[in-house]
């Protein structure tokens, strides 16, 4: 699968992406099943007529298949559609699926037989087919999947309701306990997403975004399936509006920057890479102070001396130095300063240990209803690592020495409570740092 950042167009890949395992497995034990087609046709369920046409494609595959229906596509396309439409057994909806997959393998210009049905009823052909998302039966609705992100990859305009019902669905899948069914989801976002249309309608899908970003950040996935995730976020940065709001609800860039650092394999690091250049390239302003706070030149400076399989890698490593090098120059202190404590990743830094910093920046904390002070406050709350409860300690220390009437505030909001507990953490920087912030906040001064 080619990357390129050349264009908002992703580089072209096969639309029948979605290849899994377990669905398959699935299916094949689904195949051999009779189902009773002549008894719907006694019981006048289906008429002779689309008896015989079944008869005709029933457990035939490959060549096969291809001999009958490459002669009346448009025709099976209708049978096979009105079928899930009047036909309520789930066994017959598992079979009329499979004989639509099996039209589609490895022939997806065979959802034009299937698109057109839209000229003569607007809600086909995705109205039946996004019922069966609904049903309980644990095979319908991934099948069901697998086939609607054919037909919207095919589409040279597709549904973005059809979309939004898939992609809530989707959403739903992500948080399976079956890893088998995780993947699935996962590709057919890596399929859909190749829509330009459609990565708005994901993105503004409630709890899409959370529930892809949750693999990378609390679960433990595997290298593929890191790939597979932020290969959708690369898609998804191609997107302007993605670009510019997507490390700030979701703090993307420490992530894909740590997990860039531990990657073993090559095509995990370039597509991480690749999705940090769309976001410079993309919006600029609204992530590269996030970037500097990750200290993301050095690590491209790193990069760039490696050996790499794939020369492009080099490539997205050496524009991204470049535009980091030169533009990191125009960021303020306070901008850097910004974007770590949102990440919630604080280190010793230069503006948490300089007096300067804090007698120009201080004022900047308050703003916003002390917008930044809650969220040191927050941190000295949640965090685990000691480092960052150092460094949290420190800045109330630090703030407080210039604005005594915030001592008030900060007891409100438990930031004084915390502080004393922390006066005896098992660590020993934590509790220099948690004494010296006490000083300032009971009004004493002096460093312990």
């Amino acid at each position: 699968m080619v990357i390129s950042n050349n264009s908002n167009n992703v580089a072209e890949v096969p639309l029948a992406l979605v290849s899994n395992a377990y669905l398959d497995d699935l299916t094949a034990g689904l195949r051999a099943r009779p189902i009773p087609w002549e008894g719907y046709q006694r019981a006048t369920l289906i008429t002779q007529t689309e008896l015989n046409y079944i008869k005709a494609v029933d457990k035939k595959t490959g060549d096969d298949l291809s001999r009958v229906v490459d002669q009346e596509g448009p025709v099976y396309a209708e049978l096979f559609i009105s079928l899930l439409k009047k036909l309520v057994r789930v066994d017959t909806i598992q079979s009329i699926l499979i004989l639509i997959d099996d039209l589609l393998l490895d022939h997806e210009e065979r959802a034009t037989f299937f698109l057109e049905l839209a000229k003569n009823d607007p809600i086909l052909p995705y109205a039946p087919l996004l019922k069966c998302l609904r049903s309980e039966d644990e095979f319908v609705p991934l099948k069901a999947g697998k086939i609607l992100t054919t037909l919207l990859c095919a589409s040279p305009k597709p549904s973005t309701d059809a979309a939004q019902e898939l992609f809530r669905w989707t959403t739903a899948q992500l948080q399976s306990n079956n890893h088998a069914v995780v993947d699935l989801a996962v590709q057919v976002l890596e399929s859909a997403l190749r829509q330009r249309d459609l990565r708005p309608v994901y993105w503004n899908t409630p709890h899409a975004m959370d529930a892809l970003v949750r693999i990378l950040k609390t679960d433990t996935p595997s290298p593929q399936m890191q790939y597979q995730v932020i290969y959708c976020f690369w898609i998804l940065t191609f997107d302007t509006v993605v670009a510019q709001e997507v490390n700030r609800k979701y703090d993307i860039i420490p992530t894909l920057v740590e997990i860039a650092k531990s990657a073993i394999k090559e095509k995990v690091i370039r597509v991480i890479i690749s999705t940090l250049r769309n976001l410079v390239e993309k919006a600029p302003e609204a992530n590269l102070a996030a970037m500097a706070a990750v200290k993301l030149l050095t690590f491209t400076e790193n990069l760039s001396t490696r050996k790499w399989s794939d020369g492009e890698i080099l490539e997205d490593v050496n524009y991204l130095k470049t535009e980091l090098d030169e533009n990191f120059q125009t960021l303020s202190t306070f901008e850097v300063y910004q974007a770590e404590l949102l990440s919630g990743r604080l280190t010793w830094s230069p503006p948490h240990l300089s007096d300067l910093f804090w007698t120009k920046n201080w004022r900047e904390l308050k703003k916003e209803n002390y917008a930044l002070l809650r969220i040191l406050g927050r941190l000295l709350s949640t965090a685990s690592d000691p480092l960052v409860l150092s460094v949290a300690a420190s800045d109330i220390g630090q703030y407080v020495k210039r604005d005594p009437s915030s001592k008030k505030f900060l007891q409100e909001i438990g930031v004084k409570q915390r502080i004393m507990e922390l006066m005896s953490h098992p660590d020993q920087e934590v509790r220099y740092n948690s004494v010296n912030a006490s000083w300032s906040l009971i009004g004493g001064s002096g460093r312990a």
